[in-house]
């Protein structure tokens, strides 16, 4: 039986950052898949470089991004002020819509300013009704008519479920808040600044950072190809079709629903909702729209509700797009037709315009967006718990059941290998 101090499961960033930060050496990754990287996969394809999705990095801790840059040698990694337009009616709006509404038409941008006001400061005798979901919170922060024309239908577009699922907080700091103040005070000095409002990306694909922290694991520390298929908590003991592991302590990545199930554990399975998202990574002939890295498409007839630009980061001659569209988790996904009606609304949207479609590539990520719920919430946390109990730590986007960006993956691994060497030993 082979041994191991940290067994990780998944190779994605979280897996690749626990065994990166880890100062014990000691590690084994196990990855299902025969490629490092999770999402984070790069395709090149005909000179075009695209990753499974949009995956641009917004570091905020400039200690993690020197780490790695100082791994990414001779890479060139730009960093974009990033800009974002929300396609509404036969126009653009700025990204966020809440703080843009008066680039709308007279008479909605003045229903806009109404239901905002009186959703913050409602009539005498009367009280606002308590937020019991996302949509409660959207309707009474931001009032009915920004919810309505952009918040729902593009959040609905997005996660394919009815926001009066999701819990109130389902976004966390990435939903991006406006009061009345803010609001003015971007009709006379435009700011549009959010969490993401620069982002870096290196010209050879998201891949590069995943090769950054590679550089920092063992030689012979990662087994491709060979996915998790039991774990005996008590004995700690992990099983594949190729073996058995002996591990001190294990690190899972993987959706929590599904790890707990390879655990033995007994879970609410119906807590653990999801959507998936089928991409399309295209490419074309010549130049498409400049100056825009992104597009928000909230219009229900419009197939896809977002389009990026990667040509618009390296300002390179030939259009480069993702093109995602949101699907829930137990739908069949027509990939032949959905991929007639992208090409055909990229037209109808002015996207392209007698554009030739050069290269192409597409990919359906499923699990994609995890929908946050009162009861995932719960579950999430009893889980975690019970395996921290066991000295097994569930994390990441799918073990923690969140909504997280890149750079907290890695904030989170890190956090938790420093832990490891406390008297108090592991975290629930």
């Amino acid at each position: 039986m082979d041994s191991v101090s940290t067994l990780i499961v998944g190779a994605g960033i979280s897996g690749l950052a626990t065994a990166a930060f880890n100062p014990d050496r000691d590690s084994l990754i196990l990855e299902a898949d025969a490629e490092i990287g999770g999402y984070c996969k790069t395709i090149k394809r005909d000179g075009f470089v695209w990753d499974y999705s949009g995956h641009f990095f917004h570091f905020k801790n400039p200690d993690i991004e020197s780490w790695l840059r100082a791994r990414m040698q001779g890479q060139d990694v730009r960093t974009i002020s990033k800009r974002t337009l929300i396609r509404y009616g036969e126009g653009f709006v700025d990204f966020p819509f809440q703080k843009n509404i008066h680039q709308l038409p007279q008479a909605e941008f003045i229903d806009c300013l109404h239901d905002l006001y009186f959703a913050r400061h409602p009539p005498a005798g009367t009280t606002a009704p308590p937020e019991q979901s996302f949509k409660d919170m959207l309707y009474n922060r931001l009032g009915r008519s920004i919810t309505d024309k952009f918040l729902i239908p593009y959040n609905e577009k997005l996660y394919a479920c009815d926001l009066g699922q999701l819990d109130k907080d389902a976004m966390g700091r990435f939903f991006p808040h406006a009061d009345m103040a803010d609001i003015l005070r971007n009709m006379k000095a435009p700011d549009s600044t959010s969490y993401n409002s620069s982002f870096t990306y290196p010209a050879g694909g998201a891949i590069e950072y995943i090769k950054a922290l590679a550089t920092a694991i063992p030689a012979g520390s990662i087994a491709l190809s060979e996915p998790l298929l039991s774990v005996d908590l008590a004995s700690k003991v992990a099983r594949t079709a190729k073996r058995e592991i002996r591990y001190g302590r294990l690190v899972s990545s993987a959706p929590l629903a599904r790890f707990a199930k390879i655990c033995g554990l007994a879970h609410d399975d119906v807590a653990f909702t999801w959507n998936k998202v089928l991409v399309f990574n295209l490419g074309f002939d010549r130049k498409g729209p400049r100056n825009v890295h992104w597009i928000y498409y909230p219009d229900p007839t419009v197939s896809f509700y977002r389009v990026g630009f990667y040509d618009n980061i390296f300002d390179t001659d030939r259009m480069s797009l993702y093109v995602e569209l949101g699907y829930p988790r137990d739908a069949v996904v027509d990939i032949e037709a959905a991929r007639t009606r992208v090409l055909a609304d990229l037209t109808r949207m002015g996207v392209t315009d007698g554009h030739r479609l050069v290269a192409e590539h597409n990919v359906v990520m499923d699990p994609a967006y995890v929908h946050i719920t009162r009861r995932s919430m719960a579950e999430t946390v009893r889980l975690r718990a019970e395996l921290g109990r066991h000295d097994v730590h569930s994390i990441g986007r799918y073990g923690g059941w969140t909504y997280c960006s890149i750079e907290d993956n890695m904030l989170e691994a890190r956090a938790l290998v420093e832990s490891f060497s406390r008297p108090t030993g592991g975290r629930d």
